[in-house]
């Protein structure tokens, strides 16, 4: 009798674990359908009731992050985007979307620590080549890094124009113009 009494625990159990991971995901669901629309406050408040039933979702955090990010809330995108890098760290789409985070808040130490991290295991990631290059542009707490900032500007723009992103490498051209002026190239 205890054996039955224990499997039947042991199943109900498995069962509730089953609807609430189920639940879970249908509010991260929701939470992309609403991101999807464009209604991102909406979509900020599903992932984070997924979270809630569910908190070592990675892409959850990232995804609340991304949302908070349109919302220009950005103390908030930070907080959710670091969660997700604590809980994936190898998650280069997580960590670039941080590093630009760091920028648009001109953290600009942190936003190098994250950028430097993707371009150097993802080395054509234009995009990745470019927030490095801004953040390095605007550090002051050291010594300029006017090589870095050349290099991965130059580096930005060669790979915008070769993935046919125009108005990307005219941007970060001019940036890159600007840099050059600025530090004597």
């Amino acid at each position: 009798m205890r054996v039955v009494a224990l499997l039947v625990l042991f199943l109900l159990a498995g069962l509730a674990s089953n609807a609430w991971s189920l639940d879970a995901e249908q509010w991260f669901l929701d939470g992309n359908r609403l991101s999807s629309e464009g209604e991102f406050e909406e979509a900020a408040k599903a992932y984070q009731k997924s979270i809630d039933q569910n908190p070592l979702a990675p892409v959850a955090h990232y995804n609340l992050g991304i949302a908070y990010k349109n919302l220009r809330q950005l103390d908030n995108a930070a907080k959710s985007l670091e969660k997700g890098v604590e809980l994936a760290p190898t998650d280069l789409d997580i960590r670039l979307t941080l590093g630009n985070v760091y920028n648009m808040q001109e953290r600009w130490k942190d936003a190098i620590g994250q950028l430097n991290i993707v371009v150097h295991r993802q080395q054509n990631d234009a995009q990745a080549h470019g927030n490095l290059g801004w953040a390095y542009y605007n550090y002051k707490e050291g010594p300029p890094f006017k090589q870095m900032v050349i290099l991965n500007l130059s580096k930005a723009v060669e790979l915008f124009g070769q993935q046919n992103q125009l108005k990307a490498a005219e941007s970060t051209r001019k940036i890159l113009d600007e840099a050059k002026i600025k530090f004597g190239y």
